[in-house]
């Protein structure tokens, strides 16, 4: 029985955490829809009439982020001042890129418009959540249109893949995915880069298995759950901008965002396998990544 009840809490407190993440977003849903009705807005949730409840949450997530991760931001400056593209590593849970948006908009009240997968939208009951913290599908179209706007758009060419696939060793999993690089050359925008550190320390997928991985291939639906929650030291790191080139090719520039895996020069191109090797031991070591919360020397 004490073997049994131990086993039972042990799992338990493996997932209580991503779970606890899950009931913070849809309490954050229920808080927009009251505040929604008690002002009885109707107005866009891109608006800036949403600003100050935009505020509100991104506290909320900045507080969490500081607490639980000793959350920090670097590279802020390499942020153009007009429309770009962020891409970024996906980990197990992106709570580091809603720990990134919500400094982003405390430091800077900007908006940065996040490309989603197609699941996300089925999800029940976070339709206001989304519009509001601006979450846009993956079209062309809505790429396009939110770039020419002046946004920044964010996009994980790995998606859900990465998430649940990729592992410790921080592997880039976006296959032949380039319609980013492509809308970057038909917007004329610069491609940013951007990492998280120890990502995947806090919070892990079970290993892969062939029934799982070809359960994802044939609905495109998350069925292995995340696990961790451990208050690892988390630090995004976002890199110099690839800037628009018009004689630079599709293939040529995703080229240069998916650069070679381990070049660890100061001097390197920047890419976001160049910010992972920089940045992240290999493999990632959970007992490392906690001893970070208390290195002060490290930036």
């Amino acid at each position: 029985v004490i073997i049994g009840t131990l086993t039972i809490s042990a799992i338990l407190v493996f997932f209580i955490v991503p779970l606890t993440i899950v009931f913070f977003i849809y309490l954050t849903n229920i808080l927009l829809l009251i505040y929604q009705r008690n002002n009885e807005l109707k107005a866009d949730p891109l608006s800036d009439v949403w600003n100050r409840v935009r505020k509100t949450i991104a506290t909320f997530w900045d507080i969490y982020a500081r607490i639980w991760h000793g959350y920090e931001l670097h590279g802020v400056e390499n942020l153009p001042e007009g429309p770009g593209i962020l891409v970024y590593y996906h980990g197990a849970i992106p709570i580091d890129y809603l720990y990134f948006l919500s400094r982003l908009f405390l430091w800077k009240k900007r908006l940065c418009l996040s490309v989603a997968d197609h699941f996300v939208f089925r999800l029940p009951g976070l339709k206001l959540l989304l519009g509001v913290t601006g979450v846009i599908p993956g079209t062309r179209e809505d790429c396009l249109a939110a770039l020419r706007s002046g946004y920044l758009v964010s996009i994980s060419p790995g998606g859900v893949r990465e998430a649940l696939f990729s592992d410790e060793s921080y592997q880039l999993m976006w296959g032949n995915r380039k319609g980013f690089a492509q809308v970057a050359l038909e917007a004329k925008v610069p491609i940013i880069p951007m990492y998280t550190q120890n990502v995947r320390e806090g919070y892990r997928m079970f290993k892969e298995r062939r029934f799982f991985r070809q359960l994802y291939e044939s609905t495109r639906l998350p069925f292995t759950p995340p696990y961790g929650g451990l208050p690892v030291k988390f630090r995004t790191y976002i890199g110099k901008p690839i800037p628009y080139d018009p004689n630079i090719t599709t293939e040529e520039l995703v080229e240069k965002v998916c650069k070679v895996k381990f070049l660890f020069s100061f001097q390197t191109k920047t890419a976001v396998q160049a910010l992972i090797s920089k940045h992240q031991t290999i493999p990632g070591n959970i007992w490392k990544a906690l001893l970070e919360r208390f290195d002060k020397r490290r930036k």
